[in-house]
């Protein structure tokens, strides 16, 4: 199978969710509790998990703290940020239910992550915090766009944040809090050259007219979010044989609610679920996932941290020019403090030897829990904002794995030029 790097003609495709989707809003009330815990206590061991279904809340999971939260005002003004604050809705913020199910967390689970396997018995150095469970992690960049992630996921997630602003802002007065978006890129031999398919899907008011939905969110939604110079054309309305309405310019089609009504949404529509978008939270299937999810999590947890922590080394190696493209994989043990595996992949576009890469790798980044904890700097309320619109490549928010701050060291000790940042593909309308 030719790969994206080598193939003449490569689609692929990925997605994003609004923070009004049942299962974004889970991963955020998952967070939002953790941010209250760990703001009055850092040292706290937090594993929450939401479920949401019509009129209901469920907060459940395994917390171990010296502070006290009222989870059920954690969960309101949650709900209510997000947008649920109407009746009509069919959930809101005021009336919906809620049931918590908390206990501490297992000691037998506690004994591993307090002291790792390797100091076990003697006076415990810097660092040596086991791993709060086994599994492996995936972090991934790419010069695709200025902040070093693949161009679908990075278009998806601005769609979906200017679906939200829409009608956060009032300009679409008419559009709920729930809200999908996809997009489709095409790939010649690794590098962007279109984009043949976008795909919305807004939940709206019942008495809105669809063409007029479907123009306005076309003007104000997709065309403010597709680079210019990969979409062709500006589109036009028309209507394809099933009935649907799409619109299409030379380049492409943009396909608006394409099931003709999106009212019923949120949690009357779908039960939601903490961490079941794993991809929207990632790289949006473009790089490998262990399986692990984030929302709820505290960083001792490696599928959080180790993630985080993989995604600081994988751009961090793009910026400073050795690849241009890199994915590398940490394993861990429960209890076990150093990863015991690591591997790297740069897919034929280093700019030096994978063996160099690899021992720079190794030589500037300490991938222990504990080290990872404290180079990001992660015993603090920062996670609320990681819950909707991914966890990797955010320009609206400063998150520590983000910074390219060892870029340059590894370019001076591989010999190369002082790097330069990604150019960008295309801007907006």
């Amino acid at each position: 199978m030719t790969s994206i790097v080598d193939a003449p003609h490569y689609l692929f495709t990925s997605e994003s969710v609004t923070e009004g989707h049942p299962d974004k809003m889970c991963d955020q009330v998952s967070d939002a509790i953790l941010d209250a815990i760990i703001a009055r206590d850092p040292d706290a061991r937090v594993a929450c998990e939401t479920a949401t279904t019509t009129g209901l809340v469920i907060v459940l999971g395994e917390i171990s703290t010296e502070t006290y939260i009222d989870f059920q005002q954690v969960v309101r003004e949650t709900v209510r940020e997000i947008g649920y604050t109407r009746s009509d809705y069919g959930f809101d913020y005021e009336t919906c239910g809620t049931m918590v199910s908390i206990k501490e967390q297992s000691s037998d689970i506690a004994l591993g992550v307090d002291t790792a396997l390797e100091v076990r018995g003697v006076t415990i150095p810097t660092f040596e915090l086991g791993a709060g469970d086994q599994g492996m992690m995936f972090g991934f960049a790419c010069r695709e766009t200025p902040e070093l992630m693949p161009l679908p996921i990075a278009l998806a997630h601005r769609m979906a944040r200017q679906l939200a602003e829409v009608r956060k802002r009032g300009q679409l007065d008419y559009l709920r809090p729930d809200g999908k978006t996809q997009v489709t890129v095409e790939y010649s031999h690794g590098q962007p050259v279109r984009i043949p398919t976008v795909v919305v899907s807004a939940q709206h008011d019942p008495d809105v007219d669809m063409t007029r939905l479907r123009d306005e969110i076309v003007e104000t939604v997709i065309l403010p979010s597709i680079p210019a110079a990969l979409r062709g054309s500006d589109p036009v309305m028309h209507v394809n044989p099933t009935g649907r309405f799409v619109t299409g310019g030379p380049m492409g089609k943009y396909f608006v609610n394409p099931t003709g009504r999106f009212v019923i949404g949120g949690p009357v529509g779908d039960c939601g679920l903490t961490d079941r978008k794993i991809i929207v939270d990632t790289y949006g299937g473009m790089a490998r996932h262990g399986g692990g999810a984030f929302s709820g999590k505290d960083p001792t947890k490696v599928d959080r941290s180790g993630a985080y922590a993989a995604r600081w080394v994988a751009k961090n190696v793009v910026a400073a020019g050795l690849a241009d493209r890199f994915e590398i994989e940490v394993a861990y043990g429960i209890g076990i403090a150093r990863p015991v595996s690591v591997s790297m992949e740069s897919f034929g576009t280093n700019h030096v030897p994978d063996a160099t890469i690899e021992r720079l790798v190794e030589r500037h980044f300490d991938l222990r829990p504990a080290a990872i904890i404290s180079a990001l700097d992660l015993r603090r309320p920062i996670y609320r904002q990681t819950a909707a619109y991914g966890h990797f490549g955010r320009t609206d928010v400063d998150l520590p794995w983000e910074r390219t701050d060892r870029a340059a060291l590894l370019a001076s000790e591989a010999g190369l030029p002082e790097p330069e940042p990604a150019a960008p593909v295309g801007t907006g309308a």
